[in-house]
């Protein structure tokens, strides 16, 4: 009996170590927390999964437990102001600096626009909240933080709506000066999903030619840029390694921020989603002519396959289609003449990351188009990392990439 316990004791700790064990490249820091964290995403995607395939709950349902748990009241301090406001209907967060008796002097202010796939996350997030005070007290400036609505409950345009209606609003001569922020010093900034809403939101305002007061700049981290090809290098190499967001769970969060329906899902998961209407703009995110040869690491460039779909396959993708092919879906698919007159750039990336590729092939276009762009790539990097940064995720790249994050607004706002 007693040789029985240990053997089944054995076993069970053999297999918890099987499943908690994830081969971490030898860049990476902190190796053993980011295992852990790892291990509860991926247990969680699990429980995700089996709920949604038993039909007990949607899989983004689940996986919203995140942040539920990270979730806080934020409020005021001896160094910040927080306040709920409602611009144009939409719910922002309002961060300000303590006002200085008798100080009149305009400040700067970033519109930040919190990730989590356009499903899940939140601006109320302990994380967020943290990098958002940082922000007030080291810019001295105004920090519009956007509770925008999520998909699958409402898919796009709606969030991106969302985003642009707060902008506009914010960049008003009226609302900058009751906030008391300069109309020349205002950027835009955003990680992941919230890197892709900042990069769309920042092409639609350029556009507008009635809109008078424009962004200073943008500044994505890791950002989400292109639904079209989801077989990029980074892709291919970060599918499995890092269970933070596999591709598996980016795919996800594309198809159902475009559509329920799991045709789209499973169209994506293959990389066969196109269309004759989309096949003309896979030149937009051709990775083999806009990233360095040191990205291309061994993967050999194969252009997404065309094709149409028939049956039950087809049902409800048109719109989708449609919709993965819209710049203020995917900001890659607009010509160079798009990008020339755009503010000023600051891209985060990350080499164990899916959506490293997104970035560096943007920094390149932007480049080249003449846009002025900063653009840091960490190779102990991995996806969502600058949000580590509180007990039990306080790792210490996220305070050196914070550090330079800041450090650029505070150079080029």
């Amino acid at each position: 009996m007693r040789l029985g316990g240990i053997v089944v004791f054995v076993a069970l700790c053999a297999l918890s170590a099987y499943y908690i064990y994830e081969p971490i490249p030898d860049a990476i820091e902190e190796k053993w927390s980011l295992m852990l964290i790892c291990c509860g995403f991926k247990t969680l995607s699990h429980v995700a999964y089996l709920s949604e395939f038993f039909g007990l709950k949607d899989f983004m349902d689940v996986l919203f437990i995140v942040t539920y748990m990270e979730k806080i009241v934020p409020v005021s301090d001896e160094n910040v102001t927080v306040t709920v406001e409602k611009f144009d209907g939409v719910e922002v967060l309002l961060y300000q600096p303590k006002k200085q008796g008798g100080d009149a002097e305009l400040r700067r202010a970033v519109i930040y626009i919190h990730g989590g796939g356009w499903c899940v996350g939140s601006s109320r997030m302990a994380s967020y909240d943290v990098l958002t005070r940082m922000m007030v007290t080291e810019l001295d400036a105004v920090i519009l933080s956007i509770e925008y609505r999520l998909a699958p409950a409402h898919h796009f345009p709606i969030p991106y709506e969302d985003v642009y209606r707060v902008t506009k609003y914010f960049l008003q001569e009226g609302v900058l000066a009751q906030y008391s922020v300069d109309p020349g010093r205002v950027a835009v900034s955003g990680d992941s999903a919230g890197g892709n809403l900042a990069a769309a939101v920042s092409q639609q305002l350029q556009k507008e030619s009635g809109q008078q007061i424009q962004l200073k700049a943008q500044a994505l981290i890791y950002p989400a840029l292109q639904a079209l090809d989801l077989n990029t290098p980074s892709y291919q190499q970060n599918q499995y390694i890092m269970s933070i967001l596999p591709r598996s769970l980016m795919v996800r969060f594309w198809s159902q921020y475009f559509s329920s329906n799991k045709a789209l899902f499973r169209a994506m998961m293959a990389n066969t989603h196109n269309n004759l209407e989309t096949s003309g703009l896979l030149k937009f995110v051709n990775w083999s002519a806009f990233l360095p040869e040191k990205f291309h690491k061994n993967y050999n460039y194969s252009a997404p396959a065309v094709v149409e779909l028939v049956g039950e396959e087809a049902v409800g993708m048109d719109s989708p289609s449609q919709s993965f092919a819209d710049p203020r879906a995917s900001p890659l698919l607009v010509p160079d003449s798009a990008l020339r007159s755009l503010p000023k750039a600051y891209i985060i990336t990350c080499e164990y990351d899916v959506l490293r590729d997104d970035g560096i092939m943007y920094a390149t276009r932007l480049r080249a188009a003449g846009v002025e762009v900063t653009h840091d790539h960490y190779d102990e990097g991995v996806h969502g990392v600058i949000m580590f940064n509180i007990w039990p995720a306080d790792f210490r790249i996220a305070h050196r990439m914070t550090a330079k994050y800041i450090n650029w607004l505070k150079e080029n706002v």
